[in-house]
């Protein structure tokens, strides 16, 4: 049975956590990398697809880049950032099937059904990138994720003979305190939620 996280833990998590727009000069390492992997990986997808596919972008050219293919105010904050990871989806994750879910033909279930498999990779990959949020969050870095950008050129440039899709890229490092704005509303549960 799960036991209940610390208020201190929740905070870190959730309740204080922020969005940032900018980093502190401090590098995030290979190890800090793998440690979020090892961490999301964990949390679940339909049938254990695991459809992300995280390219996680530390060059400057490699972010350079990026930031060409981005609108906004976002290019700056990608070139900036120590890291920044494209979150793509595999359309094709059903090859994995076999290991991943060995229990049954879950690999029938979507092979020739384009829109079927488009459809899991990204509701599952879009649950893959929450967990990384987090696991980035419980390892003491800050997120910065985004979508102003254009998938289309970025599946060109970054993945291109491949079948993966970008979902979302997010910034990754210490974050800069100084680059965020206030705290935007988060209503009570009365606002948005209907118990029936």
């Amino acid at each position: 049975m799960a036991e209940k996280l610390s208020d201190d833990a929740l905070d870190l998590i959730f309740r204080t956590a922020r969005t940032y727009n900018g980093y502190q000069d401090r590098p995030v390492t290979e190890d800090q990398l793998r440690a979020i992997w090892d961490l999301m990986k964990w949390g679940p997808t339909s049938a254990n697809m695991m459809p992300a596919r995280i390219l996680w972008l530390r060059s400057q050219e490699a972010k350079d880049k990026l930031a060409a293919l981005s609108s906004g105010t976002n290019g700056p904050k990608i070139q900036q950032a120590p890291v920044t990871a494209i979150i793509g989806m595999d359309t094709e994750f059903y090859e994995h099937l076999p290991k991943l879910f060995p229990h049954a033909d879950a690999r029938s279930w979507f092979v020739g059904n384009e829109k079927l498999s488009y459809e899991a990779a990204f509701r599952n990959s879009s649950l893959q990138g929450a967990y990384f949020i987090i696991a980035a969050r419980a390892l003491g870095l800050d997120t910065g994720p985004m979508s102003g950008f254009d998938n289309a050129a970025v599946d060109e440039a970054f993945f291109a003979g491949t079948p993966i899709k970008s979902n979302f890229i997010s910034t990754l490092g210490y974050g800069d305190p100084s680059t965020i704005f206030e705290r935007l509303p988060r209503p009570d549960f009365e606002v948005f939620n209907t118990i029936i």
